[in-house]
């Protein structure tokens, strides 16, 4: 019924979390299967796929394209969309039913958490869902749950190097109205290297500034760069 479909990049360091959140619903028939798209790895991360029995595929890197490349070749009536140091929370497959049986929404994403604890992660967090709320912008750290026959009506994720996540959504809301996203109350734990790396705040404005120019049509390319 699920397709999981993960995009990877050197992801060793929280894969195997990853995907032992969706051991069990694999297990009890939920999830048919799971493919892993990979960037070219120089660490483990193809080894821990395949062996949890992961489909791999691989695609140059960039996660639009990644995330591409594997609904093409998934087979299930659902996708699920994760980051490979995304984790969600015990219990999320019960919402993910829930979904799929009454079909009230086009497509839904998690709740934002980070595995740092603290008042800064929390604040960010709860940032993050503020925006997702209110501007329908979430971030591919909160997963995407979609129906395929949605995702191929509104064309699929694009082939970008930034905000491949926060485009689709859009497209989304365009074609869709502005109550066809869902927002799952399970989290979606994601590292927080990069906030603590260089410190929150200046992250969270980073990413604004960032967000605020790809709205005003400043090409991902130029903005990869400035990310990373």
């Amino acid at each position: 019924m699920l397709s999981v479909i993960i995009p990877t990049l050197n992801a060793e360091s929280r894969l195997n979390a990853c995907l032992g959140a969706i051991k069990q619903p694999m297990v009890d028939g939920l999830i048919r299967e799971v493919i892993i798209v990979d960037g070219g790895s120089t660490d483990d991360s193809v080894k821990i796929a395949e062996s949890f029995g992961a489909k791999i595929l691989t695609a140059p890197p960039g996660r639009g394209g990644q995330m591409k490349a594997g609904a093409a070749g998934a087979s299930g009536e659902f996708f699920l969309f994760l980051h490979g140091d995304t984790v969600l929370e015990v219990g999320w497959e019960d919402e993910a039913r829930i979904f799929i049986e009454k079909k009230c929404y086009d497509a839904a994403v998690f709740t934002l958490a980070f595995d740092a604890k603290g008042i800064a992660p929390g604040i960010v967090a709860a940032g993050a869902m503020l925006r997702t709320r209110f501007t329908k912008s979430p971030y591919g750290d909160q997963g995407l749950f979609i129906s395929k026959a949605v995702y191929e009506e509104i064309g699929g994720y694009r082939d970008m190097s930034l905000f491949e996540d926060v485009e689709i959504v859009q497209r989304l809301m365009r074609r869709k109205g502005s109550l066809a996203l869902h927002i799952f109350s399970s989290n979606a734990e994601t590292s927080a290297s990069r906030y603590e790396e260089e410190g929150y705040f200046r992250r969270v404005l980073k990413n604004f500034l960032l967000l605020t120019r790809f709205q005003l049509g400043a090409s991902p390319e130029k903005l990869s760069a400035a990310y990373r």
